[in-house]
């Protein structure tokens, strides 16, 4: 008889994670209370797994952190599953078929042809997209190599910087940069009318004053509308009609859901693959899952990955064992102000749970190293040992 294929779509923090944790803990009891084989088939666009987080730091410099810390193959964290349960399939999810619940997969290096992977449990986990390959992975991940090795070649020589976003990716790029190379005029455009709105006003003023005293000029209320360029500089068109042309420009801001494959059915209007119950995590049909960035409940912070995790495996075990083992755990959001942003690497500004945290504070938890050590463990799913 077929196994009951278990189809996790996305290869980053969320697709890694629920992948690990099904298959340590939630496949091995479903089979002994079912009494039927089950196979868990992750699809990623990328044989590597990237530390995105980390982006900011890798892109200013290759001597703080080697990107071979950054980019680890996913494959050498799955080797310890057999076959019969596990398969993990490069690719990137073109079209899928409801009716046939089946997921068709273009090859990302485009050597192979297309494969269709049939589907009794949908996992999405397929997250979202940059502008710049440096935030995101374009399908190769060689692509975001090239990207980061390009902007650490051109910035000793870059006299004029412009970093678009006033959000942590665009505070934090700025901060590394600026100490980095202080003789560089780096400016930074804020869209909104403060840095960093997911936090409190006054946090998101100290940033600016950090970023001040490093020499950044940040300038709010003000957009990206084009930029191009022509190798040795790039001209932007600005929102409020005048034009600059800068040695390197970076774009820190807009993200899209990977969602482009999914039934226009199941998308929230902003492009969300829709949670009907965030607690549990269950997606838009019957065995349809979402977690992280891709999904409607996702606020886009780490935090609804991490905890996410072994909420939507409980919820997988539930309703796949018919409620003869497990326990539900509920996802539980966290709503109350929860950002760290380093501005350099010595510190910078954050709150945890409402509570505004010290400089020294983002330094131990995220400026120091940008969290590179729990690289191996993402990859290895060594946070999902236990259940």
């Amino acid at each position: 008889m077929a196994p009951h294929n278990i189809v996790v779509i996305g290869g980053s923090y969320a697709g890694l994670g629920t992948a690990h944790y099904l298959l340590k803990h939630t496949i091995p009891t479903l089979e002994e209370a079912n009494d039927t084989k089950y196979k868990l088939i992750l699809i990623s666009a990328t044989t590597h797994f990237y530390h995105k987080v980390g982006a900011p730091r890798f892109l200013a410099s290759p001597d703080l952190i080697p990107l071979s810390k950054a980019f680890l193959p996913i494959a050498d964290g799955f080797r310890d599953y057999d076959a019969d349960h596990f398969e993990l399939v490069i690719g990137e999810a073109q079209t899928l078929d409801e009716t046939k619940k089946a997921v068709v997969v273009k090859d990302t290096y485009g050597s192979a042809p297309s494969r269709s992977f049939s589907y009794s449990t949908l996992i999405l986990a397929t997250g979202s997209s940059s502008e710049s390959p440096l935030w995101s992975i374009p399908g190769s991940h060689e692509k975001t190599i090239v990207a980061l090795k390009e902007t650490q070649s051109a910035l000793p020589k870059a006299k004029t910087v412009l970093i678009a976003g006033g959000g942590p990716a665009g505070v934090e790029t700025a901060g590394e940069i600026a100490t980095l190379f202080p003789k560089a005029d780096i400016t930074l455009l804020s869209g909104a009318d403060r840095l960093l709105t997911r936090l409190r006003p006054v946090i998101g003023a100290a940033a600016e004053s950090q970023e001040s005293a490093l020499g950044v000029k940040t300038i709010h209320n003000l957009k990206v509308n084009s930029a191009i360029s022509n190798g040795a500089s790039t001209e932007v068109k600005l929102s409020d009609g005048t034009c600059r042309t800068v040695d390197i420009y970076i774009p820190a801001t807009g993200i899209r859901p990977n969602t482009a494959f999914l039934p226009k059915s199941w998308l929230t209007d902003r492009g969300y693959v829709i949670t009907r119950d965030a607690t549990s995590l269950r997606g838009p049909i019957d065995n349809v899952y979402a977690i992280g960035d891709v999904a409607g409940y996702s606020l886009g912070g780490a935090l609804d990955i991490v905890d996410a995790v072994r909420p939507l495996c409980s919820t997988i075990l539930t309703d796949l064992s018919g409620g003869k083992v497990g326990k539900p755990v509920p996802f539980k959001q966290t709503v109350t102000e929860t950002q760290i942003v380093p501005i350099g690497p010595s510190g910078g500004v954050g709150s945890v749970f409402g509570w505004r945290v010290p400089s020294f504070f983002v330094w131990g938890f995220k400026s120091r190293d940008y969290m590179i050590g729990m690289v191996p463990g993402v990859v290895s799913g060594a946070k999902f040992v236990k259940a």
